[in-house]
């Protein structure tokens, strides 16, 4: 996973449905043809990070099969 500047629509940022509804949760995710962008939503013009699809395949799938805790 690397920081990145990459310019991402903000039409394309959403909240994460995992997100609390508190003050300290609240990450935004943008998908693109690149992969997944990520951004903390209280402070989103302070960098993001981005990963490949592949890798964001891999995350996804590791969670929903409970291997992150």
């Amino acid at each position: 996973m690397r920081r990145t500047n990459t310019e991402v629509p903000e039409s394309a940022w959403f909240k994460s449905s995992h997100s609390g509804g508190n003050e300290t949760e609240c990450v935004e995710a943008a998908f693109t043809t690149a992969g997944a962008s990520l951004r903390d939503s209280k402070r989103p013009g302070e960098g993001r990070f981005h990963v490949s699809p592949g890798a964001w395949m891999c995350f996804v799938g590791s969670v929903s099969a409970g291997e992150l805790d």
